[in-house]
């Protein structure tokens, strides 16, 4: 590795529910010598002067939504530029939402999104979903939970990241959960996605261009997901 992989994490002071900030400890744990960026909301974000290796957004309160597309709508030609120069994305649970073109009130009021992906969203806001969930990228299951207030509609035929084993992909009647276009990845799945999927993550380093990767505390990390999919899949 030539150069210092520059990880940046958007926003960590509000988007951070459910503990997903833990995916970050656990890179940092993974790839100690890589430098950490926490950009705070009132900042702008590195990844517009700098070259960033790997953007993570976690999710947020329905109202920090609608803040964080306005703070990210100008730079949007920006954010298109490196998904389609190939950088890493990772982006959790209702984060997903604010890459479709708008999401939907129960009033019929719409918060317009950035419309980088060809889906939308619908709140409702009195009925929360919560499931367990398996799904395929390549040849890796992938564990995890959703809890949700709103579901995404649109064809994410070409553009999805995991194919359903068990639960529901963008909403209760799709099987393709997620978004992935080159190297964005995008899911309603929360909690510490990386802890939970220690292959998923060896592969998401190794698209950084780290050569021999080694997790930290990897025997244990994959014991632990291979028991988790096994009580998950009798379930």
């Amino acid at each position: 590795m030539d150069k210092k992989i520059k990880i940046e994490m958007l926003f960590p002071e509000f988007c951070n529910l459910y503990g997903d900030i833990s995916n970050i400890k656990y890179l940092r744990k993974c790839i100690p010598d890589a430098k950490y960026i926490e950009t705070e909301f009132s900042k702008e974000p590195a990844f517009i002067n700098e070259d960033v290796n790997f953007i993570y957004l976690g999710p947020m309160t329905e109202d920090m939504q609608e803040k964080v597309i306005k703070k990210l709508k100008q730079y949007k030609e920006r954010i298109k530029e490196l998904i389609e120069s190939n950088v890493i994305f990772l982006v959790t649970g209702n984060a997903m939402e604010i890459f479709g073109e708008y999401i939907e009130n129960e009033d019929g009021s719409r918060i317009e999104g950035l419309s980088i992906f060809p889906i939308y969203s619908k709140r409702d806001m009195l009925n929360r979903h919560n499931s367990l969930f398996i799904g395929k990228y390549e040849n890796i299951e992938i564990l995890g939970f959703k809890s949700q207030f709103t579901f995404s509609y649109g064809d994410n035929s070409e553009d999805y990241f995991l194919e359903v084993e068990k639960g529901i992909g963008l909403n209760k009647e799709s099987n393709l959960e997620g978004i992935k276009r080159n190297n964005f990845f995008a899911t309603y799945l929360l909690g510490p996605i990386l802890i939970s999927n220690p292959l998923f993550t060896k592969k998401l380093i190794e698209k950084m261009g780290i050569d021999k990767v080694e997790l930290a505390f990897e025997e244990d990390a994959i014991l632990a997901y291979n028991q988790r999919l096994s009580e998950l899949k009798k379930l």
